[in-house]
């Protein structure tokens, strides 16, 4: 009896908890449609206009958290932001998503590699916009395989290595040892 006592309250406690845990799930916050930001929002997101309404929440809560620092930034700053946000809204879906890609995989490379991408950065940057174009004409035309490190030294032919003569059986190989048999 004492069991069946102990079996029923067990049951109830595990149905208690599971009510409240139904109880706690909270639903995903939607997040604010393009119409529902405030006017200042707006003007800071402008570039991310035609997206918004498209973007996942997650997205948006990012782009919201932006816009709410932006006026801590410098005038610098906030230029090169809106200039980012413009060439960021005309991408492609898949050249962002290429660009993420980009991103995250140079996060997990070591620090000295990091650092000579920015160097290579900074002089992209300084080249003339004439020289820009013709590299980027020169990528968007065909790209080519570019060569590893170790394929650039000229490496010696290599080594053929010599044939082995004919082999002919005309001897059995020899049976294998088996138990010892006394006669």
């Amino acid at each position: 009896m004492a069991r069946t006592r102990l079996g029923f309250v067990l049951a109830v406690i595990f149905w208690l908890f599971g009510q409240a845990a139904q109880a706690a799930i909270v639903p995903p916050l939607s997040q604010p449609s393009w119409k529902q930001l405030n006017a200042d929002q707006q003007r800071i997101l402008a570039p991310l206009s035609g997206d918004w309404d498209k973007m996942e929440g997650f997205r948006r809560m990012k782009w919201l958290g932006i816009a709410q620092r932006y006026h801590s930034l410098s005038p610098e700053e906030q230029a090169r932001l809106q200039n980012r946000m413009k060439g960021w809204a005309k991408l492609t879906p898949e050249e962002r998503k290429r660009a993420r890609d980009q991103y995250l995989s140079l996060q997990k490379e070591p620090l000295e590699k990091k650092e000579a991408v920015k160097q290579k950065w900074k002089a992209y940057k300084e080249l003339p916009d004439a020289e820009k174009a013709r590299l980027k004409a020169e990528a968007t035309a065909k790209p080519t395989p570019r060569p590893s490190p170790s394929k650039t030294a000229i490496a010696a032919p290599p080594q053929a290595k010599p044939a082995a003569p004919p082999t002919t059986r005309t001897q059995q190989p020899a049976p294998m040892p088996g138990p010892a048999v006394a006669r």
